[in-house]
């Protein structure tokens, strides 16, 4: 048996049919950019996060950056002003900083589940902090009660990185809805992926949608008129009518990443498996998680995915090398993160996908059982 990590061809054959019906009605319509389905699509993301805006843009990176961007332009934010965001996350939440030349302060996660410590960053806030990036990292929300709470005592922006977490929930509040506004990605492999790039800002304030739309279309609010020196980052109407078919699946696929996460937290009992949750508290974590991806933790890494891939079952890493330690911030390599540093060279993703079959799941696990220490 040959377990793919993702098998994005069977998923996307589910709903074949109303995909190809889809792209024919945007082909026929003779409108392509900026046109009926993006507007369907927007209107129906902003009623699934429960927000009052949803702005379409080109990918997930230019969701967080034109985000800060538009705080910029908005005076509420300046060059040089810190943004907390946390060590332990893909590169693409602190390019959204650097970019807008803002300067990251990096802080180590919460050991228990690898998203920022909501302590850390109370240690870290100065009279330069203006922003916190919260990554609700593999899917599973950050503490957004607690960081809210710190953010209105300190007179915080908070910019949520949703691009894991779509339909995570917390107290009912969906990602997307908890900061004052959220980046999502709908990369091919995300749990609501397009068939290409793309990606979405959500936001309850109006002035700062209005601001987003402008600057990624040109700068322009109205045609020919520019109020900003803006980028081009749309999300055309193919990929939105895409994504509105697979919207409405969306729920149904999140439910069947949570089983098999639950027979993988029962299931699995080696005991040198570290899981992102346990067979005694998966109601809490299921709450507000929904697996983009089931992360163990094992130190023995390279070992343990060659002995799965011997199995046949196909595993990734995200990620082995932290921000810091890129050579694209190559300033920061003698900064030490000791925590984000183990987790980056011990981390292994297993296959979870909504398409995996009851065999394949146990596959897995069996795998994991019999694996020992060298």
């Amino acid at each position: 048996m040959t377990i793919p990590f993702l098998d994005l061809k069977t998923i996307s054959a589910q709903y074949r049919q109303d995909l190809i019906e889809a792209a024919t009605r945007v082909i026929d319509s003779g409108w392509y950019i900026q046109g009926t389905e993006l507007k369907a699509f927007e209107s129906e993301f902003a009623a699934y996060c429960g927000t009052q805006h949803c702005i379409g843009v080109a990918n997930g990176l230019d969701a967080l950056t034109l985000t800060l961007r538009a705080w910029k332009e908005l005076g509420k934010l300046k060059e040089g002003d810190e943004v907390i965001a946390p060590a332990n996350t893909y590169i693409a939440s602190i390019l959204a900083i650097t970019e807008n030349r803002l300067t990251p302060v990096l802080v180590e996660p919460d050991p228990a589940t690898y998203n920022i410590s909501p302590a850390k960053i109370r240690a870290v806030i100065t009279d330069k902090t203006k922003a916190i990036i919260a990554v609700h990292l593999y899917g599973q929300l950050a503490d957004m009660p607690e960081i809210m709470s710190i953010a209105d005592e300190h007179g915080l922006l908070v910019l949520e990185d949703s691009a894991q977490a779509h339909g995570a929930a917390i107290n009912g509040r969906k990602a997307g809805n908890c900061g004052h506004a959220s980046g999502f990605s709908f990369y091919p492999g995300k749990n609501l992926g397009a068939l290409g790039d793309a990606g979405a800002v959500t936001t309850n304030d109006d002035e700062l949608a209005q601001t987003i739309r402008a600057l990624g279309n040109y700068g322009s609010h109205k045609k020919y008129e520019n109020l900003y020196q803006g980028v081009n980052s749309r999300l055309d109407e193919m990929q939105a009518a895409m994504l509105r078919v697979k919207l409405k699946q969306l729920d149904a696929e999140t439910e069947r990443r949570k089983e098999i996460a639950l027979a993988y937290a029962k299931g699995i009992q080696n005991p040198i498996i570290s899981q992102p949750i346990s067979a005694d508290n998966t109601l809490l974590a299921l709450e507000k998680h929904v697996f983009h991806l089931y992360v163990i933790r094992i130190v023995e890494r390279e070992a343990a995915q060659a002995h799965l891939a011997k199995a046949g079952i196909q595993t990734l890493i995200h990620y082995p090398i932290p921000p810091h330690q890129q050579q694209a911030y190559k300033r920061w390599n003698d900064q030490s993160y000791p925590l984000t540093e183990a987790i980056h060279q011990q981390v292994l993703s297993l296959p979870i996908s909504p398409v995996m079959t009851d065999d394949q799941v146990n596959a897995v696990i069996a795998a994991c059982n019999s694996f020992k220490m060298q």
